[in-house]
C-alpha cells in the first residue's frame, strides 16, 4: 500500500467511523420511533437487534465496495496479525487515529442533531463499572473472543458476506450482554474514545489501559491463536502455490 493509498484509506476509515458512531448512537431513538409508529407493545430489544444487524450489513457492504475501510481499529489489526492483509505497522498507526477522530466527530454530531426528548435514548457509551484491571481483563477477553470468531468466520467459514455478518453480529450481541457489568463493553477502541471525548468522564489511564491497550492485545492474541491452529493465510497460499509448481 503506497503513501497515497494509506492516506486514502485513513480518510475512508475516518468517514466510516464517523457514520458508524453517528448511526449506532441513534439506534435506541430509532427503535423507540419504530415502536411508537407501529404501536408495538412488546420488548423493544428485538427491534434494536434488527437495526444493529441491518446497520452492520450495510457497513460491511460499503467497506467491501470501498476496498476495506474499517470503523473498528481491532479489525485491521486482527487481519494484519493473522497474516491476511496488506497493512503494515505504519499503515495501522496512520489508520487508527483517523478512526478515533471520526468516531468522536460522529458522537458529537449525533448529540447535536438528536432532538432533546430523544437524547436519553442514546445512552452514554461504554463505561467502566469495575476496577481498572478487572475491566482491562474483561475488555481484552471479550475482544479476543469476537476477533477469533471474526477471523474464523471470514477466513475459514462461508464466503457469503450476508451469512458472515449475521453470525458475527449474533456472537457480538452475546458478548455485549456478558460484558455489560464490566466495561459496557466497547470491543471497539475508537467508539470508546468517541464517547469518552463527549462525556469527558473517562480518565487517561482508563482509556489507554481498558479501551485501547487491552483490546488491542486481545486482538493480537486472537490472531496468534488463529495462526497457531490454521496457519497464516498468506503462508498457506504461498505453500499451496509452491506445491502446485512442484
Amino acid at each position: 500500500m503506497g503513501k497515497s493509498g494509506v492516506m486514502k484509506m485513513a480518510v475512508l476509515d475516518g468517514i466510516m467511523s464517523f457514520f458508524w458512531t453517528l448511526i449506532t448512537s441513534s439506534i435506541g431513538a430509532a427503535a423507540f420511533v419504530i415502536e411508537r409508529y407501529t404501536q408495538y407493545e412488546g420488548d423493544r430489544t428485538p427491534i434494536v437487534y434488527a437495526l444493529v444487524l441491518v446497520v452492520n450489513l450495510v457497513f460491511v457492504e460499503f467497506s467491501f465496495k470501498l476496498g476495506g475501510p474499517a470503523w473498528n481499529p481491532t479489525a485491521p489489526v486482527a487481519f494484519y496479525a493473522a497474516g491476511a492483509s496488506d497493512d503494515t505497522l505504519l499503515t495501522l498507526l496512520v489508520r487508527m487515529p483517523a478512526m478515533a477522530a471520526g468516531a468522536a466527530a460522529g458522537v458529537l454530531t449525533a448529540t447535536s442533531l438528536m432532538p432533546a426528548p430523544y437524547r436519553p435514548l442514546m445512552g452514554s457509551g461504554p463505561n467502566l463499572k469495575t476496577d481498572l484491571w478487572t475491566g482491562a481483563l474483561a475488555e481484552g477477553g471479550l475482544t479476543f473472543a469476537i476477533n477469533l470468531i471474526v477471523l474464523y468466520v471470514v477466513l475459514r467459514g462461508t464466503s457469503n458476506r450476508f451469512l458472515q455478518t449475521p453470525l458475527i453480529v449474533a456472537c457480538a450481541l452475546v458478548l455485549v450482554q456478558q460484558g455489560a457489568k464490566y466495561t459496557g463493553p466497547a470491543m471497539n477502541p475508537s467508539d470508546a474514545f468517541g464517547w469518552a471525548y463527549l462525556n469527558k468522564t473517562s480518565s487517561v489511564s482508563e482509556q489507554l489501559v481498558v479501551y485501547w491497550l487491552s483490546p488491542l492485545l486481545g486482538t493480537v492474541a486472537a490472531a496468534m491463536v488463529f495462526r497457531g491452529v490454521f496457519g497464516s493465510p498468506r503462508d498457506n497460499a504461498a505453500a499451496a502455490a509452491k506445491a502446485k509448481e512442484a
